[in-house]
């Protein structure tokens, strides 16, 4: 796994930078395939705060802790960041689809808003590739509230159609499910 380690408002310090990669390695026997963690080490009016982003087999995993002392908001954040992963390793044994779907790739622009102002053709001014992986509609929600996102893209294990999933203003989730005809 490569560790990344931010120092900010404060001087490195190598037996920091070794803490955390030792902490952040016991999580590696939860993961399949831990790509990376980008952990900032921030002191502000003398609280320390630990942030991680954690990268694994397509899931981002974030974690944020503060204390009085470093390494004690280090051990929260790295016990926090366990309890994530455990949670999202049962959700995915509960609810592991049995499918033979294959993963789809779908692509997604955004537009800039004068280029609709100007009578021509729209310009793309971001482009984006969404890898639809089949799920259950529980792992799609379960998989946004660990990305954080307001919506994810995915394809419903059970219907094999591309659905989104969105998150409303009253904490509550909707669900996109197209119709052809």
């Amino acid at each position: 796994m490569q560790v990344s380690v931010t120092f900010r408002n404060t001087e490195s310090k190598e037996v920091l930078r070794e803490y955390v990669q030792e902490k952040l390695a016991k999580l590696r026997k939860y993961l399949d395939h831990p790509l990376e963690a980008n952990v900032v080490l921030a002191v502000e009016k003398h609280r320390h705060i630990v942030e991680v982003t954690l990268l694994a087999n397509r899931i981002t995993i974030n974690a944020q802790e503060e204390n009085e002392d470093m390494f004690s908001a280090i051990d929260r954040v790295t016990d926090k960041l366990e309890r994530q992963v455990l949670k999202y390793k049962e959700r995915i044994r509960r609810h592991k689809t049995h499918s033979s779907l294959p993963e789809l790739s779908w692509r997604m622009d955004v537009y800039a808003p004068d280029s609709f102002d100007e009578g021509g053709d729209p310009k793309v001014i971001k482009s984006k590739k969404l890898l639809a992986k089949p799920m259950s509609v529980d792992e799609a929600v379960m998989q946004m509230d660990l990305l954080n996102n307001e919506f994810l893209v995915f394809t419903n294990a059970n219907s094999k159609s591309l659905n989104i999933i969105y998150r409303m203003k009253d904490g509550h989730y909707g669900l996109i499910e197209p119709q052809v005809g």
